[in-house]
């Protein structure tokens, strides 16, 4: 992207968040960090692991034994984890940069605000760990529309070591290799989680010096094909059937949650086939995850390293009548997050209730590392982790622009108690999740002075909207509204330039 339309994006944020109050709190935990740590962490950086499992709900940790053992008993397991957009792409791009979508300008999979070539790889943890002498290596699924530039060699900047899938598939798919495209075929040692591991794991053990590793697999994202050795598994679970799903009564519900059909029984068996392949393929995870800490061990790393366990978004299994993503209802926003760092937690396992969120790991990371981060949105879970922190914020904006699913543009605030979401078509949804935590009862309309506080955190946090999405959001957004339209012609010329180079590059 070029610098001008850089600058641009980055001042619009920079003036709102500015402007929103919660950036108060941000200096605050920001200075409850001693510099005694950063030099800590310059003087001794510790090894980082980070896993980004693909559509895994929150509520399924249960299944991964070791995951319990290794990461849950010893770490802190973040209950309101969310993710700022329910969708692979966006969610990924937040991971790697710790800014939102309307910072990082990557709200879908692909085409115009969305996929690889809407991303800025320049500045991502990837590149600042790599300019303070981490070795780096990323191992799995990348960002969508990826293929392309894969088949060309392309390897991001900031990797040391690179093995990405070209397509992310469980068998019969590419990976490239450091640039070199790498066939995988239909035999059991082909399965994609296991390959991942084993080159995870190869780059744990032959490094010297701190790392930084991400290990995305592919599971457990539809079709969820577990290992051959996991084929029979969870046979006995249980038929998933809470309040909310197959919603019959939806008259309080936005249009297209209203439009959707009722889950006949061929639609719920398929619904309860994928359930249950993604619990098995979630069996390879868990002992690609005994294998990685086994090697950070093994090397020495372990007592020192910060272990970081997490989904990019998670899925609905019937809920409301929705079998995707995307919605801002909890079963799709919300994620697992365990951070095992055993020099900084202790011993004994805790749990943490603060409103955390993907944009928080970078800034993690990055404190962890006593590096800097430019343009994050989010804040160090350190404090967190370590019992330390006063003050945190108390409200997550949550993305989403339309694309190929029915689900219009919108922006959500998540609270502690509250769900707030406004839609592009003027559609709203309040729920309290203290009292309706299936989201059933939409209070749209039923307790305006509510209403009224959450749209007005609403609006100084979803600034600049999605594109779509046009709320009364005052002269100064209007004003760089326009200034971003005024930059699309000099986006256009740093695509064809972009597109240039990567040709070289091939």
């Amino acid at each position: 992207m070029p610098d001008a339309t850089i600058s641009l994006l980055r001042l619009r944020s920079k003036v709102f968040r500015l402007a929103f109050a919660c950036l108060a709190t941000v200096a605050v935990s920001l200075c409850l960090a001693p510099a005694a740590a950063a030099q800590d962490a310059a003087a001794n950086p510790p090894s980082i692991l980070l896993i980004v499992t693909d559509d895994q709900r929150w509520d399924t940790l249960w299944a991964m034994p070791e995951v319990q053992r290794s990461l849950v008993e010893p770490g802190v397991s973040f209950e309101e984890s969310f993710t700022t957009s329910s969708l692979c792409c966006p969610s990924r791009a937040s991971i790697l940069t710790g800014a939102y979508p309307h910072t990082t300008g990557v709200y879908r999979q692909g085409g115009r605000f969305g996929g690889f070539w809407s991303f800025d790889d320049r500045t991502t943890i990837a590149t600042a760990l790599a300019d303070a002498g981490y070795r780096t290596g990323f191992f799995g699924k990348y960002l969508d529309a990826y293929q392309r530039d894969a088949l060309k060699g392309y390897v991001p900047p900031g990797w040391d070591r690179w093995v990405a899938f070209v397509h992310a598939e469980y068998f019969d798919y590419g990976l490239t290799v450091d640039g070199d495209v790498h066939r995988h075929g239909l035999e059991p040692d082909d399965y994609s989680t296991d390959v991942l591991a084993s080159h995870t794991e190869d780059f744990i053990r032959g490094t010297e010096g701190p790392l930084f590793a991400l290990f995305a697999p592919a599971a457990p994202h539809a079709p969820a094909l577990p290992a051959p050795a996991d084929e029979t598994g969870f046979d006995d679970l249980p038929t998933w059937t809470p309040p909310s799903f197959d919603e019959a009564d939806r008259t309080d519900k936005p249009e297209h949650i209203r439009a959707l059909d009722p889950l006949d029984p061929g639609r719920t068996e398929t619904l309860e086939r994928l359930r249950r392949n993604q619990y098995r393929s979630l069996q390879a995870v868990d002992r690609a995850v005994e294998r990685l800490l086994d090697a950070l061990g093994d090397t020495g790393r372990l007592d020192d390293a910060v272990v970081i366990f997490t989904s990019d978004n998670g899925l609905l299994w019937g809920e409301h009548r929705w079998l995707k993503k995307e919605v801002p209802y909890e079963e799709a926003i919300r994620v697992p997050l365990v951070v095992r760092a055993d020099a900084i937690v202790g011993e004994g396992a805790r749990t943490d209730r603060h409103l955390v969120a993907n944009i928080d790991l970078a800034p993690t990371i990055a404190a962890a590392a006593g590096v800097e981060l430019p343009g994050a949105d989010g804040m160090s879970l350190l404090p967190l982790v370590e019992g330390r922190a006063e003050t945190w914020r108390d409200a997550l904006l949550i993305e989403h622009m339309r694309g190929t699913n029915p689900i219009p543009t919108y922006c959500a605030v998540r609270t502690a108690r509250y769900l707030f979401a406004s839609y592009e078509t003027g559609e709203r949804e309040l729920y309290d999740l203290e009292a309706d935590p299936f989201q059933l009862q939409n209070l749209t309309g039923t307790e305006p002075s509510l209403e009224g506080r959450l749209d007005t955190t609403l609006r100084g946090l979803c600034e600049p909207p999605p594109p779509g999405l046009r709320p009364q959001i005052g002269m100064l957004a209007t004003l760089l509204g326009v200034a971003a339209v005024a930059g699309l012609a000099v986006t256009a010329r740093w695509l064809v330039a972009r597109s240039a180079e990567r040709r070289r590059v091939a």
